[in-house]
């Protein structure tokens, strides 16, 4: 997922002038996939604002596996080209330059290898992939290792420092990456593949905190001033960070939805808990990065005066996929949603326009706090499930 060493760099420093404008021109896809399955390819826009994949165009590869797909003019975002029934994508690309061209063939475990020409930002998105998931696999080589190990200490503190290493490099290698970037799309991709990885909790890396995430979003702000889902998103930080008494402090606004099974469940009936409320939906990749997580904390507090209510922003008539996300990230506590999307009235009772978003209410109904996330949530839990 990221790359650290000096030679790739300076590809990165070398192709780094400033992206072109295609605010005006259409973003035009095409190229050949080999030996890809007889369906339908989707070329799909992953707004930063909200990381809800939206189809643009669609069209079936000829028998030679060429394909064009074109998407409106627009500011610098991510797309994907992903085949109908598959989850994973055939290749990420940035929308910095037009026409692209993508190459992609089957490679191992039924996923995709490809190149990028004419698109300097999807070059730079996938060697920086490339290299994370290169010193990501070392990593996780390491803790098999120190698993393996037994009882020599002085093994494990050698693969404990070099695991320790690593994991530091990263870091510092995707802050360094963000910081050169020269194109928005690239550098929120970035910060939120590192977060992503970071966070789940089988990694055992530690992500950055949420003040960290809000600097380098405001520096990537100041940097692409016109870029309107970054303002979006620093607006949203902005207020979760420097307000933190928009909730804390207050009662928790009530909230009566249905459940998984139809039965009417409200906020209130929890009342004598702590109650962790999380706002979230199957359609949103970094909530279902964050779900392990959850589920982690979960099973560790879950018998310790703590509940979790899940309100999900599923949209109308995906209650199938809702369901299905609760059963794949094993969320086993209790899940409501009216299927309203962003139209149900829960987002301006409580105020929030990004999700995963939620609230910490103590056993009176009081909201202690907010926008919790990775270990700044068990910390907190900690503190008060003494």
């Amino acid at each position: 997922m990221k790359k650290c060493v000096a030679f790739l760099f300076g590809i990165l420093l070398l192709a780094g002038c400033k992206s072109k404008n295609t605010a005006n021109k259409k973003f035009i896809v095409s190229g050949t996939i080999t030996n890809g399955p007889d369906r339908m390819l989707y070329l799909e826009e992953i707004p930063m604002s909200t990381m809800e994949r939206k189809v643009v165009d669609s069209v079936k590869p000829g028998k030679d596996g060429k394909f064009e797909l074109k998407a409106k003019p627009g500011e610098s975002s991510l797309y994907d080209l992903r085949y109908a029934l598959q989850l994973d994508p055939v290749a990420y690309l940035i929308n910095d330059s037009s026409p692209i061209n993508v190459e992609a063939s089957t490679g191992q475990n039924n996923g995709y290898d490809y190149t990028v020409d004419g698109s300097m930002a999807s070059i730079q998105m996938k060697i920086f992939i490339a290299y994370f998931n290169k010193e990501l696999n070392r990593y996780l080589d390491l803790e098999k290792q120190i698993v393996a190990n037994g009882s020599n200490d002085s093994i494990e503190a050698h693969l404990e420092n070099e695991r320790t290493r690593i994991a530091d490099s990263l870091k510092s290698f995707t802050i360094k990456a963000i910081r050169d970037s020269k194109n928005p799309a690239l550098a929120m991709f970035e910060l939120g593949y590192f977060q992503t990885t970071a966070n789940n909790p089988d990694m055992k890396l530690q992500g950055l905190r949420n003040k960290e995430v809000s600097r380098i979003v405001n520096n990537i702000a100041a940097e692409f001033p016109s870029h309107t889902g970054i303002a979006m998103i620093k607006n949203s930080l902005d207020a979760q960070l420097q307000k933190p008494g928009n909730w804390v402090g207050q009662m928790a606004p009530e909230i009566v939805m249905n459940d998984v099974n139809g039965k009417q469940v409200s906020l209130s009936g929890f009342r004598g808990k702590y109650v962790l409320v999380d706002f979230w939906a199957s359609w949103c990749p970094p909530c279902r990065a964050e779900n392990p997580n959850i589920a982690r904390i979960w099973e560790k507090y879950r018998t310790k005066n703590f509940e979790i209510l899940g309100v999900s922003l599923d949209k109308p008539g995906e209650k199938e996929e809702w369901l299905k996300a609760i059963r794949e990230d094993g969320l086993t506590w209790t899940h409501v949603s009216d299927l309203l999307s962003w139209n149900s009235p829960v987002v301006p009772l409580y105020g929030f326009n990004l999700i995963p978003y939620n609230v910490l209410i103590d056993p009176n109904g009081m909201v202690i706090a907010e926008s919790l996330y990775g270990p700044e949530l068990e910390e907190i839990l900690a503190e008060v499930l003494k």
